[in-house]
């Protein structure tokens, strides 16, 4: 075979047998090529193996029968737009290896990753709380009350909530995780709907108010925002309870 060959037999699954012939194969070529393959799997098993221990706390809920429901939000940070949450029921059967916690994920693997978590989880609930709502009641509030919105919109009631360092004001059992993105693949789901989910509601925002750079910024206080909401003033989507808004607020 020629090393173009072996190349492409490398880049999916490869039988026994065939490994076999390959490494006694003495070309520098198709040495570096198995090398190359091996660095590949052994990169897999791990993240395998680091994607089955992120599911400790819903293996242990599944062996009980629990319907087992991660939450997360995004978006507390920013001077404009809502509050976005996500509750995402999974089960045994999710196989989508690369999930983890949306802040370590390139803005285009989540959005590769977002229409496959939607096709694979058995439920998706999504909750917003408004810049009023915030503004009104507090932001730590608005999370909470965009938390019980997500999980009261899935298609069925979890037994469990494993929650990123919250606590959501439902009637269903929680386990509140530190860093949970990071521990927990249904919570690191919920991350990934959720950040997907809000930069779209930005960009479409951006159309409204150009001036902002809402498609860039998502709302957070970057010189461009801080410097067009200085010469423009707030919009309806800025958080008057916000500091420095207030300040810029021309139609107080």
């Amino acid at each position: 075979m020629s090393i173009k060959e072996i190349k492409e037999i490398l880049q999916g699954e490869v039988d026994s047998e065939t490994l076999a012939l390959l490494q006694k194969d003495e070309r520098k070529g198709v040495q570096k090529l198995l090398e190359s393959y091996n660095k590949r799997l052994a990169k897999l098993a791990k993240a395998k193996a680091a994607f089955m221990n992120r599911f400790q706390y819903e293996q242990k809920a599944w062996a009980a029968g629990s319907i087992v429901a991660g939450v997360d939000e995004v978006g507390r940070g920013p001077l404009a737009g809502p509050v976005v949450t996500a509750a995402v029921v999974l089960d045994d059967s999710f196989d989508l290896v690369e999930v983890n916690d949306s802040k370590k994920l390139s803005p285009k693997k989540r959005l590769e990753l977002y229409p496959r978590i939607l096709d694979k989880a058995v439920a998706v609930g999504i909750g917003v709380g408004s810049p009023e709502l915030i503004d009104k009641i507090n932001i730590y509030e608005a999370d909470r009350v965009a938390m019980a919105q997500a999980v009261n919109n899935l298609a069925l009631r979890p037994d469990l909530l494993l929650v990123d360092a919250m606590n959501v004001p439902v009637d269903i059992k929680q386990i509140e995780l530190i860093k949970g993105d990071s521990k927990s693949n249904s919570i690191a789901a919920a991350s990934i709907v959720a950040k997907v989910f809000r930069d779209e509601l930005m960009n479409d925002y951006a159309k409204v108010y150009p001036q902002y750079d809402f498609e860039h910024n998502a709302g957070y206080g970057t010189a461009k925002h801080l410097a067009s909401l200085k010469e423009f003033g707030a919009t309806p989507i800025h958080r008057r309870s916000f500091s420095p808004v207030s300040e810029y607020d021309f139609n107080k």
